[in-house]
């Protein structure tokens, strides 16, 4: 019967498979199981219908290249980076800090949100560590002080998700050896990208406060009354450590003195000094943040494995042709299909974890992005800043589940409050979008200068 199966299977054209192949990971995706089964076990069926048992050693082969390339070594390193410095207590201290400077400002305390979590992002890189900071420290000083639960829960997954984008991202770890780009190049070309969007956020939340007064007030001034001297000296202190960090890390890679993977370990280990330094380091925050950093890494490369199984075979039964002819004839020129593109990678970031979408779609995309006439690197940052809406878009969007397990039940938080806040910005990230077609440079200048 496998026999009879296999044989009708493997005489199928190419375009019927890609359809079989894609609709089977789809129901599989909505099936609600963990992603990496759907799509390993249409790749492994597949495979087999279409090649054999001598599909597995196609597999194996590219699989063993994706899980021990050099390049993915930085993934645990900046995780244990991202988790150790969550452990420091630093954004409970940036916040207090912030908090003097900003609170008497209408929407004061979601423009504070934005900002630690643009500082944290550059030195966390980990949304959900960053998520649930800024829901712990920052929300319920909102909430106390009457701000729009929509637009406080609104700035704090905004402002926690910008770890994604802003270097050190995982997401552009893991971007960089799937297409074959520059790491380093990848963190340079997000850097201005990252800051341009958490400018649009701050520019958005303080003219919405400005014409609703009443949605952010400001803070009472003796809860601020604090010399100015005390203020500076206590923001230097909190932003100084971090800055450190930041620049430990991407002054490396900017200027060739390591690798991403040296300059994570370099990462890592001030992390650890700042949380020694805070009289934060214990047994217990050793053995937490490694067994999350073990936890995430083996989540990625297991997704990983799972989509190289699938990718391989697809390619090898003609189906990245398929998409390439389909792609390239689009109707309305490279610009329709750039649109199309992005208008995929926007569904698909409802529905499906970022990872999948990386390793699955952008081994397909990148051989066609130099036949469309798109820079790489410019159409990679593109990628990524959309796949930033992919944690504000429901059903899917992790920053709205982040938030929600964080917040203290006291609150009264709610899914539609959080929802009706992360909508404004997903149309931010659509400006950005449009500014970085309108002017490629905001991509490409830094990189330029490595």
């Amino acid at each position: 019967m496998i026999d009879v199966i296999s044989s009708a299977f493997s005489s199928l054209p190419p375009e019927t498979i890609t359809i079989i192949m894609f609709g089977s990971l789809l129901v599989g995706v909505l099936t609600g199981f963990p992603l990496a089964i759907p799509i390993g076990a249409v790749g492994v069926i597949s495979g087999y219908l279409l090649f054999g048992p001598r599909s597995f050693d196609l597999m194996y082969a590219r699989i063993y290249d994706t899980v021990t390339n050099y390049g993915l070594m930085a993934v645990p390193l900046f995780v244990f980076m991202g988790n150790m410095l969550e452990k420091s207590g630093i954004a409970k201290k940036m916040y207090d800090a912030l908090y003097l400077w900003f609170g008497g400002f209408r929407g004061g305390l979601a423009i504070v949100s934005i900002v630690i979590g643009t500082i944290m992002a550059a030195a966390v890189g980990v949304i959900a560590a960053s998520i649930t900071m800024l829901t712990l420290v920052a929300l319920p000083a909102m909430i106390e002080r009457k701000y729009d639960k929509g637009l406080a829960t609104g700035a704090i997954c905004a402002g926690g998700s910008l770890g994604i984008l802003i270097p050190p991202s995982i997401m552009l770890i893991i971007y960089g050896p799937v297409a074959r780009i520059s790491v380093g190049r990848l963190f340079m070309a997000a850097i201005v990208p990252g800051l341009i969007l958490s400018a649009l956020y701050i520019v958005y939340i303080a003219a919405r406060s400005y014409l609703q007064p009443g949605i952010a007030p400001p803070v009472p001034k003796e809860e601020r009354d604090v010399p100015f001297a005390t203020k500076s000296i206590l923001v230097l202190k909190t932003v100084a450590p971090t800055a450190v960090l930041i620049l430990a890390v991407l002054g490396a890679i900017y200027f060739g003195v390591a690798a991403p993977t040296e300059a994570a370990a370099v990462g890592a280990v001030v992390a650890t000094a700042l949380t020694f330094a805070y009289g934060k380091l214990t047994w217990g925050v050793v053995k937490n943040v490694s067994l999350s950093t073990i936890k995430l890494t083996g989540m990625v490369l297991l997704i990983a494995s799972a989509s190289t199984a699938f990718v391989s075979v697809f390619l090898s039964a003609g189906g990245g042709a398929v998409i390439e002819g389909a792609i390239l004839g689009f109707p309305g020129g490279r610009w329709a299909s750039f649109a199309a593109i992005m208008v995929i990678c926007f569904v698909l970031g409802a529905f499906i974890d970022w990872i999948g979408i990386i390793f699955v779609l952008v081994p397909i995309l990148a051989p066609i992005v130099p036949l469309l006439g798109f820079e790489p690197l410019w159409f990679a940052m593109m990628i990524i800043v959309n796949l930033q809406m992919s944690f504000l878009t429901p059903p899917f969007a992790y920053a709205m589940f982040f938030l929600k397990g964080a917040a203290p039940p006291e609150l009264g938080i709610t899914t539609h409050d959080i929802i009706r806040g992360m909508i404004p910005y997903v149309f931010i990230v659509v400006v950005t979008l449009g500014l970085m077609i309108a002017f490629p440079q905001i991509v490409l200048w830094l990189p330029s200068t490595m």
